[in-house]
């Protein structure tokens, strides 16, 4: 039987070579945006630097995370409306006064101004995400969707890892640098945005397809997929609440959702309750800055790879089988009291599963009619903000409470989040009809490794 195209394995360089050149300029874009991503991680240790108290500080903190919530859903609301380009160049140029405005308004009695700034920052910062997903899956040929979520992760990923070093370096100059530099890479991207991404909607520019190697959406799926909802880019006011509550109708999603939001939540105690596992068991701080340092070489340098090794795989299989592989590895950080050999295999477990499993999970909400789709996304990174700003509450009161029969827990619940995630993606959300024994239910083939 002769092969077809998706029956072929991918490979890295097949996949780099397809990206169309306006996804390079966006994952470029992510990039420089990430690597001065400094808020949310020197927030409370400058506030406390200017004088303020660790509470207030604490709640500056809050206040960014919630406004990041929010930030991701009106993302996906404006994309939906106005479509990416505008709103990744609107949300930038937002954030860039916001975040350099946050060392003017720090310091003692400026609580209040303070946290409104902060609060906005954390919107207009978030606010790019849905649109920068939605214009990476427009513009990616369906052949290779997931690789392009695992290349927006990788850009997001180094971001993440080298932007503490170049903190490191300007906290030695002036700490007010931080949130200046911040506010600057996100007005390069805002003027990156503006300049090089496509100006007008994606679907008006593929046209046939032939640009980006992709056909129309299929109009007629579309609508049995989400039929109260518009199936332009802009709609009314008034149909906005429909598509809302189609989501919620939606059983499969919610529950990809609920798997979003307790994966989020063990996941993150990699940061927030690991440390206090290592200083319980008297290891060295640098050995936890070892741990992670080993994990994001992992990530950045293997995921893409493993992405491609897996993508004949259907995509419930990659999904619980990299939900079980966390479990394990976060089960492991309870024998860390042991040795150290157990914290680093439980770190690179980890991040085993992450790779096998994430991409697909974030590039699940981009296989929805154009209709939904930025919604969609924004919904599932809001609630994966939320699991964030949750995390630290449940994470370290448990954690005091089970001690390292925390990590078991987590296991457990990693893999609760694989079923759930399993219940989610595996099966098609509705029947309608296919023009072929591989056309997905929702108008657009389904991504990297045919049906699932």
């Amino acid at each position: 039987m002769k092969k077809t195209e998706e029956d072929t394995p991918i490979g890295v360089f097949e996949a780099l070579k397809a990206t169309p050149t306006p996804v390079r300029y966006l994952l470029g874009g992510v990039l420089i945006n990430q690597l001065g991503a400094f808020v949310q991680t020197f927030l409370v240790l400058y506030l406390t630097f200017r004088g303020m108290s660790v509470a207030a500080a604490g709640l500056a903190l809050v206040a960014y995370s919630a406004g990041s919530i929010f930030g991701t859903m009106l993302g996906g609301e404006f994309t939906q409306r106005f479509g990416p380009r505008a709103t990744i160049v609107t949300a930038m140029a937002g954030s860039a006064p916001l975040v350099a405005a946050i060392s003017w308004s720090s310091g003692p009695g400026a609580l209040w101004p303070l946290l409104v700034v902060v609060g906005l920052a954390g919107l207009f910062t978030q606010a790019y995400r849905p649109a920068a997903a939605v214009m990476l899956s427009d513009l990616m040929p369906d052949r290779y969707q997931v690789m392009a979520f695992s290349m927006m992760r990788i850009a997001l990923n180094v971001g993440a890892a080298l932007a503490p070093l170049i903190a490191a370096g300007l906290i030695l100059v002036d700490w007010d640098l931080l949130f200046w530099i911040d506010g600057g890479t996100a007005l390069v991207y805002a003027l990156l945005a503006f300049v090089l991404l496509p100006r007008r909607p994606v679907q008006e520019e593929a046209g046939s397809g032939a640009e980006v190697g992709k056909a129309p959406a299929d109009e007629t799926a579309a609508s049995a997929a989400a039929p109260a909802t518009a199936t332009a880019t802009a709609e009314p006011a008034g149909r906005t609440a429909s598509g809302y509550a189609a989501m919620l109708r939606d059983r499969k999603y919610l529950y990809y959702l609920a798997a979003v939001l307790l994966g989020s939540l063990t996941y993150a105690q990699g940061h927030i309750a690991l440390p206090l596992e290592l200083a319980a068991d008297h290891y060295p701080t640098s050995f936890y800055s070892t741990v992670l340092t080993v994990s994001s070489v992992v990530l950045i340098t293997c995921e893409l790879k493993i992405t491609a090794y897996l993508s004949r795989l259907p995509k419930h299989v990659r999904v619980i089988t990299g939900h079980l592989v966390e479990a394990l590895g976060l089960a492991v950080y309870g024998l860390s009291s042991r040795s150290g050999a157990f914290t680093i295999a439980g770190a690179v477990l980890v991040v085993a599963g992450i790779m096998i499993a994430a991409p697909s999970m974030f590039a699940h909400p981009a296989t929805f009619p154009q209709a939904v789709k930025a919604r969609y996304i924004g919904t599932m990174q809001a609630v994966g903000g939320a699991a964030g700003a949750l995390a630290p509450l449940f994470g370290v009161w448990l954690w005091t409470q089970l001690g390292s029969g925390f990590w078991l827990l987590c296991g457990v619940v990693t893999a609760v989040a694989g079923l759930l995630a399993l219940a989610g993606v595996r099966q098609p959300r509705e029947p309608v009809a296919a023009t072929g024994p591989e056309a997905d239910p929702a108008g657009k083939a389904e991504v990297v490794g045919g049906t699932s």
